[in-house]
């Protein structure tokens, strides 16, 4: 049996197999992206930001209301933190994320003139922003290899045999090293999207999915 032919180390799936799988998804979307709307980086940090546990599509409908009247940290941190609560009160945790989007304004302009950092560490020193939502923004921002895990690409790994993991950390250490080089900087954004739209939590659609003859997972409903 050839290297390539065995599974790769932390996969269920070959390499050949891999590669293959990425192929396809790159065929069915050449040029995926977030579905949060945004124009800037600071824009994309913020929607992130408000994006946990909640819909891309609720926090659009906020910040379609909020970016018209305020999309810079200095402009939000003129709103203040109640005024801003209005905007995204349809928002889950909305108290929170208004605190930590004030919080994270005043250091952008304290520490970085109003710019977001393109550094993991300077990103994550920031209120409210985790690994997940840095992996997001350098990502999708300014166009690095990072892989950030949700609960859509943590599903989609484990299920198919990509990347099985118990932690999201773990998901996106193998991620990181098992994804071909090509793929890597849109990796993320496949794995979403097939999550968020066919390999679904409650009744994944494997009747219409590129990559049913590859994944490992058991319980494939092909009806």
């Amino acid at each position: 049996m050839t290297t390539r032919q065995r599974a790769a180390r932390g996969s269920k799936l070959r390499p050949g197999e891999i590669t293959e799988l990425f192929e396809r998804l790159q065929a069915l979307d050449p040029a995926p992206t977030t579905e949060l709307d945004y124009t800037t980086p600071f824009e994309l940090l913020v929607a992130v930001v408000l994006s946990a546990q909640a819909t891309d599509v609720g926090v659009n409908k906020a910040t379609r209301k909020l970016y018209p009247v305020a999309n810079t940290p200095a402009a939000i941190l003129s709103l203040g933190e109640e005024t801003l609560k209005g905007y995204i009160s349809t928002i889950g945790l909305f108290n929170a994320k208004a605190a930590n989007v004030i919080a994270l304004c005043r250091l952008l302009l304290e520490r970085h003139d109003g710019e977001v950092p393109r550094t993991r560490e300077a990103l994550e020193a920031l209120p409210g922003v985790g690994r997940k939502t840095a992996n997001v923004v350098l990502n999708t921002a300014f166009g690095e290899p990072t892989i950030a895990v949700d609960t859509h690409i943590f599903r989609v790994s484990n299920r198919t045999g990509l990347a099985p993991g118990k932690d999201v950390r773990t998901v996106e250490d193998t991620l990181v090293r098992l994804v071909p080089e090509e793929f890597r900087r849109d990796a993320h954004h496949w794995l979403i999207l097939h999550g968020r739209y066919t390999c679904k939590a409650r009744k994944p659609d494997c009747a219409h999915c590129v990559i049913h003859d590859l994944c490992r997972y058991p319980d494939k409903t092909m009806a």
